[in-house]
């Protein structure tokens, strides 16, 4: 098979033959496909085989692979020129879009990567408070930034790794690491270390544990003890920002942070990151003030282009309901299906996001939840959905995605196929 002889060319001149750990299938084991083409919710591997895509490049993905308006952008900016290292109108027109649409959001400093904008984030918390510690929360993941890469989601997950070698215990030392979603933990923490919390640093709705929002109780405290001792509470919206609504997370809770973090969407599914918040915080960054940040291609103008381009088509006021719609629509279907077959299944789901655990509980809510679920069905699943056309991402610890260009018919199709599989898993 022509996906063997990739792999192993790859496996010679890449670690684990791949750029980003999960890709490598070493969870759920086998070859992965190397996709040559993406239309639509369509992918497309070297060998011709389709797939109707729900990793959605992991989140980026929201209007669908190849948008033509997006595309046509990028292509115009690039004959106009790739990167100047200079100060464009690009970059203060995404940035006055993101304002518009995020009201705790007052400036905005653009990143190359998600990473990079938790990077800052944990930087600017520190410097604007004086204070050291930061809290997390197990599962969630915010980049391969060492001080956060503590009990973290996503591939690290994914591989069974806590944390990483190469990170030396006095970088951890000042991260507390709480289990997410447990408000008297968190309200523990503050009683014992909360003069010296600079920040909390949460996902709104975790994705890198499956989709698991957060209950309004648990953010309202973090909200309420961020400003009593005085710390930040930051939300890491890379995933859910303009994924869950145009407000994104924190409007659908309705609680505002002092920082977010962004990334994905809103670089139209080319490299981005940023960080936003009220002004007096992020004049605290240099040129303004001493906390350092730089990046050679940091808003550089064919990322701003395309996430210009797609945050314009969500500003459509039937967007987030066709895609709410959607994703409805698919995982009410998946559940019946599981019902039907005795299948035990939790579904989460918010607006164009949601997770499929094979669980007998009532609710996945943590990551204990996460990992008390049955992993070896979810492996079955994975492979079976796959060799029938339907592509999820390589582990029980992503979220799934759905973009505006999975329509009904291709919904239908997904849970034609998600009924032949079912019926082979029990």
């Amino acid at each position: 098979m022509e996906k063997e002889v990739l792999f192993k060319k790859a496996q010679k001149v890449m670690p684990g033959g791949v750029s980003s750990p999960v890709r490598s299938f070493k969870s759920v084991g086998g070859i992965p496909p190397f996709i040559r083409d993406g239309q639509g919710a369509i992918l497309t591997d070297s060998e011709n085989k389709k797939y109707i895509d729900f990793v959605g490049s992991y989140g980026p993905a929201i209007l669908g692979h190849c948008n033509p308006d997006v595309i046509e952008a990028i292509k115009n900016q690039c004959e106009k020129g790739l990167c100047f290292g200079a100060p464009s109108e690009l970059e203060t027109e995404l940035a006055s879009l993101i304002i518009e649409a995020i009201d705790s959001i007052e400036k905005v400093r653009f990143t190359n990567a998600g990473t990079e904008a938790a990077l800052t984030g944990i930087r600017l918390a520190r410097g604007y408070t004086n204070k050291t510690k930061v809290i997390k929360f197990e599962g969630c993941y915010h980049g391969h930034v060492d001080s956060l890469l503590v009990k973290s989601g996503s591939g690290a997950l994914t591989l069974g790794i806590a944390a990483s070698r190469g990170i030396p215990k006095e970088t951890v030392a000042p991260t507390i690491t709480l289990e997410f979603n447990n408000t008297a933990k968190l309200i523990e923490a503050f009683k014992k270390y909360g003069e010296d919390i600079a920040a909390i640093f949460v996902e709104p709705i975790a994705g890198n544990m499956g989709c698991i929002p957060a209950s309004l109780e648990f953010l309202e405290t973090a909200k309420n003890l961020a400003e009593k001792y005085d710390s930040l509470l930051v939300f890491d919206e890379v995933m859910t920002g303009f994924r869950v609504g145009k407000g994104s997370a924190q409007k659908f809770y309705d609680i505002q942070p002092d920082l977010t973090l962004l990334g994905k969407i809103i670089g139209g599914g080319l490299p981005v990151g940023a960080v936003g918040g009220r002004s007096d915080i992020m004049d605290m960054l240099a040129p303004s003030g001493p906390v350092y940040q730089a990046g050679t291609l940091s808003g550089n103008p064919i990322s701003m282009t395309a996430g210009i381009a797609t945050l314009k088509k969500l500003k459509s006021d039937n967007f987030y309901p066709t895609l709410l719609s959607l994703t409805e629509k698919l995982t009410t279907g998946i559940r019946v299906i599981a019902n039907q077959h005795d299948i035990p299944l939790v579904c989460n789901h918010v607006c164009g996001m949601f997770g499929l655990f094979f669980s007998s509980g009532e609710s996945i809510n943590c990551l204990k939840d996460v990992e008390e679920s049955d992993l070896e069905t979810f492996n079955r699943f994975f492979h079976l959905m796959l060799a029938n056309g339907i592509n999820f991402a390589p582990s029980p610890f992503e979220a799934a995605f759905v973009s505006i260009a999975h329509d009904e018919k291709i919904i239908d199709q997904t849970l034609t196929k998600t009924e032949l599989v079912f019926s082979k898993l029990k």
